[in-house]
């Protein structure tokens, strides 16, 4: 049955054609063929994969490859194996075992979430999508993973691999991205997602786009669907899914002060609750050098220190750039480092931490224990 591509600027509409039940039945058995065979079944949270253990990972997973999620998960669970455990935590120490998987919202909507999950269902997860999506960061597809691999029930999915895996199968055209394709792919998705082994299914299809039909070297002779692939049988599967036309991304510059005192104290600062690195902590960040002058001087005793400007480097966000050009300032004064009454900033020694750190400040922080060995 042919599949009528939509382009970057078609309008979903009734007369996009779906794969029939003859053939979504031979793309489900042959997907779950090769599940049972290849599929992936020792992964950390599949040992015991309850709706807690399930929804931690599918948040960590979110736009983060399986091999750098494991050790996270591991810690994470190790300190919260429940979620009333998660739940009465504090934000802080959250953050402080996320840090460095990135994308920090994922953390601070899991806690509230989790404290959510406590007050209004008693500490048991919903079922529901409804329910689940109106949990912080959950989204249809992480509310599909949930019900289909912790609760047995039908729901579909539709994570970046399952994209991938549509987009080729079929020979989607348009970015996945826009609404009227992604509604369609939702469809698809619906209609090929079986009603018996609905989670061993969903399970199939993440683990073929995270394991064969990969972003840039598909290994197409060991998939399952290469005879109905249409991506293959044009000669060039890597086509699809096809490519969102990106602009350059801006470039933002910052200062970080890297405040020391006479005894190797550091002046860290909690970042506000939204926005980049939200709730975590950084050095403090100015975009003027007099402004960052001024503010050392209102710390500690300012004459003769040492004023140090580090080579500049760039991380990289989803949607834009940030120049950081660290600025090292040695005071003479011993700040007395306390991180037992925390509030928006305080003065920490080597190796404490008052909470979740960004992978530029443990870099920095890092580089300066280095240096003073």
């Amino acid at each position: 049955m042919a599949i009528i591509p939509i382009s970057k600027n078609t309008t979903l509409n009734q007369s996009a054609r779906l794969p029939g039940a003859v053939e979504c039945k031979r793309f489900s058995t042959q997907v779950l063929k090769w599940f049972d065979k290849h599929g992936r079944k020792h992964l950390p949270w599949q040992q015991c994969p309850d709706a807690y253990s399930v929804w931690v990972s599918e948040i960590m997973l979110q736009q983060t490859q399986v091999a750098t999620v494991i050790p996270y998960y591991e810690k994470f669970m190790a300190r919260f194996p429940a979620v009333e455990d998660l739940a009465a935590a504090d934000q802080d120490e959250v953050l402080r075992l996320w840090s460095g998987l990135g994308y920090y919202a994922r953390g601070r909507n899991l806690h509230k979430a989790a404290r959510l999950v406590c007050s209004e269902y008693s500490g048991r997860i919903p079922s529901a999508i409804d329910e689940l999506v109106a949990l912080p960061g959950v989204g249809r597809s992480t509310a599909g993973a949930i019900r289909s691999l912790a609760f047995g029930k039908v729901a579909s999915i539709l994570d970046g691999n399952v994209k991938r895996v549509l987009c080729r199968h079929f020979a989607v055209d348009g970015w996945y991205g826009q609404a009227s394709v992604q509604q369609y792919l939702w469809r698809i998705s619906d209609v090929l997602t079986p009603v018996k082994r609905t989670g061993p299914f969903n399970q199939a299809m993440m683990d073929l786009g995270a394991t064969l039909c990969t972003r840039s070297s598909p290994r197409c002779d060991s998939c399952p669907l290469k005879k109905s692939c249409k991506a293959l049988a044009s000669g060039t599967p890597t086509q699809w899914p096809h490519k969102r036309i990106r602009a350059e991304k801006p470039l933002r510059k910052t200062l970080m002060l890297l405040l020391e005192d006479s005894e190797g104290h550091v002046k860290l600062e909690r970042r506000p609750a939204t926005g980049i690195w939200g709730g975590l902590w950084c050095f403090p960040q100015f975009e003027q050098m007099n402004d960052l002058l001024s503010y050392a001087r209102k710390n500690g005793e300012f004459e003769n220190a040492q004023v140090v400007s580090w080579s500049e480097f760039t991380h990289t966000f989803s949607h834009f750039q940030l120049v950081i050009t660290p600025v090292h300032i040695r005071l003479n004064l011993n700040r007395v480092s306390s991180v037992q009454e925390i509030d928006s900033s305080v003065w920490v020694s080597e190796g404490a931490t008052p909470g979740g750190l960004p992978a530029p400040v443990t870099r920095l922080l890092n580089t300066l224990r280095e240096s003073l060995v």
